[in-house]
């Protein structure tokens, strides 16, 4: 994978805290708004750096290679230890420690997880933590680098990876991790560990070594990490209200070591522990309880009980990114046409009085916009029933997304006006 270059940026921390993660919207087809100061950044078309892609397309056509190679029991041993090693590397050591610190570890541990996770040549920890700290900061919004909610499903899965606007390293993100030494030498020299994890399969196994036990395990890592952005996110069951599209999806858990329940993730990012009910396979997991009775590790930290049994209070962003996608299932185009056909004897000013009247007594209905389709809290209530998981912050979700549906048909109706 190609080296990305660190970009400067101001001493400020930006790294998110422990806390509860965003929201999922069921309403799958439902469109997200547009942030303004983001709209460009929608189409990865032109951005992509076709020649840094193509080590990675020659990793996969090296895998052809096997036909010449043959396939042995050994080779397919070493392709499955190598696999294992590398996924608990990606999900311990990327994502669990160093983009969320989930638990603890020393000096020589957190050495040994860097190396084991860039083994699997996903580029240096520095740049893979940062970039998903960026992405739980704007998950399925258009700021998000690898969302399939606002890109193709190619592009989420792989295509922003060589994209020229995600070749650096926002620092600021991990100023926590680049104060070590050894991490910027492992960001500077982000192959190493995987070239010599592929010269040490070459010596056990020969060639065979290196095409099956090397490159097949190396390709079937890249995909299954990066299957959590691209899968996790369209496909799978929601059970945490966190805004954004992240799903628990029992095969990916598998075949990741416990990434697949992504929802369970976004709902508390800070737990080393991502299967929350006993029978959520979360293998990573297991080893980490392991290493903890050993003391490599310590301090893995777990979800509140009250976040387990979905009970807690939803932050203003999460409520505020829930809302956002709960009023987008309101077209305000017809409904602001219904009230100008209605009402066509109605002043601008008179209609937005009416409106800001319905905003301050959400529960009535009025009968000048009877006929005309304006929705009630009532309806937005019902529709967040029927497509939010259960929640105690429901009623600060509608009481928002309300606010948003009739400020959207007020804009609407502004327009028409000016028009």
């Amino acid at each position: 994978m190609p080296r990305r270059k660190a970009v400067a940026r101001p001493a400020a921390s930006l790294a998110p805290g422990p806390r509860t993660a965003h929201f999922r919207v069921p309403l799958s087809n439902l469109p997200t708004p547009l942030s303004p100061t983001s709209r460009s950044a929608g189409s990865p078309r032109g951005q992509i750096a076709y020649p840094l892609a193509i080590p990675f397309l020659l990793v996969h056509l090296g895998c052809f290679a096997a036909i010449w190679t043959g396939v042995s029991p050994k080779a397919l041993a070493l392709c499955a230890v190598l696999y294992g090693l590398r996924m608990f590397g990606v999900t311990a050591g990327y994502h669990r420690y160093f983009s969320h610190r989930a638990f603890a570890t020393g000096r020589i541990g957190q050495f040994v997880l860097a190396f084991l996770a860039q083994s699997s040549a996903q580029s240096s920890v520095l740049w893979w933590a940062a970039k998903h700290r960026h992405h739980h900061r704007f998950s399925d919004t258009e700021e998000d680098v690898h969302s399939p909610l606002h890109r193709s499903f190619l592009y989420s899965h792989i295509g922003w990876v060589f994209d020229q606007r995600h070749r650096g390293t926002d620092m600021v993100q991990v100023e926590d991790l680049a104060r070590f030494p050894e991490l910027r030498w492992l960001h500077r020299f982000e192959l190493a560990p995987a070239v010599l994890l592929g010269v040490l399969s070459f010596g056990i196994a020969g060639w065979q070594g290196l095409v099956v036990g090397f490159l097949w395990s190396t390709v079937l890592v890249y995909h299954a990490t990066f299957c959590i952005n691209s899968l996790a996110h369209v496909l799978g069951r929601v059970r945490y209200v966190t805004g954004d599209g992240s799903r628990n999806n029992a095969l990916l858990a598998v075949v990741t070591g416990g990434e697949g329940w992504h929802n369970n993730h976004h709902a508390y990012q800070s737990s080393a522990r991502q299967g929350f009910r006993w029978w959520e396979i979360d293998t990573t997991y297991y080893v980490l309880l392991g290493l903890e009775k050993l003391r490599l590790v310590w301090d893995l930290k777990s979800p509140p009980p009250a976040v387990v049994a979905n009970a807690h209070p939803l932050g203003s962003r999460v409520v505020q990114r829930a809302a956002e996608q709960l009023a987008a299932a309101f077209n305000p185009d017809p409904i602001a046409a219904a009230i100008r056909s209605a009402l066509p004897d109605f002043s601008l000013a008179e209609l937005q009085a009416r409106l800001a009247e319905a905003r301050l007594t959400a529960g009535q209905e009025f009968d000048a916009f009877r006929h005309a389709a304006l929705p009630s809290r009532e309806a937005v209530l019902e529709r967040a029933r029927s497509c939010l998981p259960k929640t105690p912050s429901l009623e600060d979700i509608v009481d928002r997304a309300h606010e948003l549906v009739l400020a959207a048909v007020g804009a609407k109706l502004a327009l028409s006006a000016a028009d």
